[in-house]
């Protein structure tokens, strides 16, 4: 599966055969998140984006009602083309679903913001251990207390994911991924998870607990869960989202992200 080109990826998520998380998956094309709102609360969300492009870095804006996100690809409908999906309503998740075709509104506005499967490429093709890629299973996820620029009813703390690795190999991970803000750019911050507010590693609020090995320090990078987190603190009367780990394939290179 990872030699399918996105445009095939996206016919087996589209017919249901590929229900699982989509890291590994189409190897060399970008992953987005997905966030689609009421356009009452586009604008105050967009600028909640732009201050906090860490956590949030768009890579697509929709117009009101349309499911296709033009710049990313051929062929692309959000309603249908990632593998899992979140319902919110008030604020809360209501249930999660594969289609949200029977959900979709005329007046919502997607925003597809930029994912960390990008820069794990890069970090992988560079020799930099992923234990959560080596192990199948999904990057641990964690609420931070690290503040965001709040607009609107938008704002809170940061999520952030994290990756434990051995020094010399976060040195180079932080190299690597500071030529990648379009997909969340360099870490947030490194060791010492108790100085933001995680009291234990082996808890993580989104994804599976990660294997630390001897010698290990976390590092955490801003994390595209982040805007599900404002939603519930925001408590709009309705929002749809990616499920984290199930993404939208994009047709955009990952090489084509660097400084971008």
């Amino acid at each position: 599966m990872s030699a399918l080109s996105p445009a095939q990826a996206r016919r087996h998520i589209r017919s249901g055969d590929w229900s699982v998380t989509t890291a590994g998956l189409a190897n060399g094309f970008a992953q987005t998140n997905l966030v689609a709102i009421p356009a009452a609360f586009a604008d105050d969300f967009l600028r909640f984006c732009m201050a906090n492009r860490a956590c949030c870095p768009i890579l697509d804006v929709t117009q009101p009602g349309d499911p296709i996100p033009h710049s990313l690809g051929k062929g692309i409908d959000l309603r249908t083309d990632l593998p899992r999906y979140r319902v919110y309503i008030d604020g809360l998740m209501s249930e999660e679903v594969t289609d949200v075709s029977a959900f979709w509104r005329d007046d919502l506005v997607s925003f597809s913001i930029g994912c960390s499967f990008s820069f794990e490429e890069a970090l992988l093709a560079d020799g930099v251990p992923l234990r959560h890629v080596e192990q199948g299973s999904v990057v641990p996820m964690y609420r931070s207390t690290i503040p965001l620029v709040a607009s609107g009813p938008f704002g809170g703390s940061a999520v952030v994911s994290m990756r434990p690795m051995p020094p010399a190999a976060a040195i180079r991970a932080i190299q690597i991924t500071s030529d990648m803000p379009s997909v969340h750019g360099a870490p947030l911050h490194i060791a010492r998870p108790d100085l933001i507010g995680i009291d234990d590693l082996m808890q993580p609020d989104f994804g599976d607990p990660p294997t630390m090995e001897e010698n290990d320090i976390a590092v955490f990078w801003g994390c595209g869960v982040t805007p599900q987190a404002a939603l519930m603190s925001a408590r709009i009367p309705f929002a749809l989202t990616h499920a984290p780990g199930y993404m939208l394939i994009t047709d955009i290179p990952n090489h084509k992200l660097k400084y971008r």
